[in-house]
């Protein structure tokens, strides 16, 4: 896809939403469903289910997925997604691309051993490798756009509004 091909793509649903930002407001979903047998829970990805569990450092066997990698495998997937499209849009020469992500997590916190430990993250960080000749110029305006427009990355750096609910049924 070339940055025309984006942009005739993307200009009507501009449009619309300019016309209609309720239009442009979409609720996303995701469900799981605990496992009876065993401490996990069974998430609904849309293509499989994808089943979470306890990461080695608490406890898991390293058999099922850990949420904190799911968490910045939907980082990195958001970030590689962003990059192509800002780079497409601003015909940016990019050959290629590597996205890494990688955090800092103090289990002390998860288990409850030391109550000054966090539960979650310390540090995330997100890194790119660009198989490209532009300028720095160009790259630093690739990035902070990549950064801007990128919705995971977004979310964890603002913190939503968060709300949790149970009912039994």
């Amino acid at each position: 896809m070339d940055a025309a091909e984006l942009k005739a793509m993307q200009t009507p649903l501009k449009e619309a939403y300019r016309e209609d930002a309720g239009q442009a407001l979409i609720t996303l979903r995701a469900k799981g469903s605990i496992d009876e047998q065993s401490i996990a829970c069974k998430v609904e990805t849309g293509r499989a289910l994808a089943v979470a569990g306890l990461h080695p450092a608490t406890g898991g066997s390293g058999l099922e997925l850990c949420s904190g990698d799911m968490l910045l495998e939907a980082l990195v997937a958001c970030a590689g997604v962003t990059m192509k499209a800002v780079a497409t849009a601003l015909e940016f020469r990019l050959g290629g691309a590597t996205v890494s992500a990688e955090g800092d997590l103090d289990f002390r916190g998860t288990l409850g051993v030391a109550k000054d430990a966090p539960v979650g993250f310390r540090a995330i960080r997100l890194g790119f490798e660009l198989d490209t000749d532009e300028p720095q110029e160009r790259i630093d305006t690739l990035l902070k756009l990549t950064e801007r427009y990128c919705v995971v990355f977004q979310t964890i750096n603002t913190k939503p509004e968060l709300s949790v609910t149970a009912k039994a049924v």
